[in-house]
């Protein structure tokens, strides 16, 4: 079990992040959860991996989260895989920016399904769970409570 000084780093890290993610292999889904404003930051952070120059060789990746199990990718096509979600980056772009204009007009409980506009047929979806404004990522990990 880990210490309580590694659970608060971690519960500090959700926060940082903005939200809090799983996989679900058995659903083949990738689940993230947070506010809208929390779920923007993973846009953001996906438009400025697309705008780095450094990042257009293929494999080039950054992880997120505690766990750094979450990966954005440069791939030669579009996918979201057990592994990560990738493409060229102009794709990874146009996710971010669908990303955005569906929470522009989403509501707290709302689910918004990725896979679709980005890549059809990629085994696993990208399920963006929409939660109040106040909620806390870190509580969504019972790994660190």
């Amino acid at each position: 079990m880990p210490s309580t000084e590694i659970n608060e780093m971690t519960q500090r890290e959700w926060r940082e992040l903005g939200f809090f993610y799983d996989r679900h292999d058995e659903s083949k889904e990738w689940r993230l959860i947070g506010s809208k404003a929390g779920l923007r930051h993973f846009a953001h952070a996906m438009k400025k991996y697309a705008s780095h120059p450094g990042n257009e060789l293929v494999s080039e990746h950054q992880h997120f989260g505690p766990y750094g199990y979450l990966a954005i990718g440069t791939w030669t096509t579009s996918e979201i895989t057990d592994h990560w979600i990738a493409g060229p980056l102009g794709e990874i772009q146009g996710l971010a920016l669908t990303i955005i204009s569906r929470l522009d007009t989403a509501s707290s409980g709302d689910c918004i399904y990725l896979r679709r506009a980005f890549s059809p047929l990629s085994p696993y979806e990208l399920v963006m769970e929409v939660r109040e404004d106040s909620f806390d990522p870190a509580k969504a990990d019972s790994a660190c409570w």
